[in-house]
């Protein structure tokens, strides 16, 4: 069977549709927080201090474990805004999140949907 560089192309776009798809208890990549806002997607008032985070497909009320790769610190956050709107990331944690997992800027992490 010849490959075509559209037959891979296909491909690669399906694979990489279906990661981007994955459930949260199977994602992982870059967070980055943010501290600053009047209202939340979910229509309360944003607290940048609690923990609470961004996510652009998790259902509002979602509680997630989120933990920094880089030293092992994890906190459970619940899903209240939309976002990120930067590629590449998959979360965006309020400011109190942040700190609690020693997230500065920006952070490789893993996230666990919590029942």
């Amino acid at each position: 069977m010849k490959v075509t560089s559209w037959t891979a192309a296909a491909c690669l776009a399906t694979v990489l549709g279906t990661a981007a798809a994955l459930p949260a208890q199977a994602q992982g990549g870059r967070a980055s927080w943010y501290g600053s806002g009047h209202r939340t997607a979910n229509g309360e008032r944003f607290n940048p201090n609690g923990l609470t985070a961004a996510h652009r497909s998790l259902p509002f009320g979602t509680r997630v474990r989120v933990t920094n790769r880089s030293n092992g610190r994890s906190v459970v956050v619940r899903i209240n805004d939309r976002g990120p709107f930067v590629g590449g990331r998959v979360i965006d944690l309020a400011r109190g999140s942040a700190r609690a997992i020693g997230l500065g800027g920006v952070s490789y992490v893993s996230l666990a949907v919590v029942p």
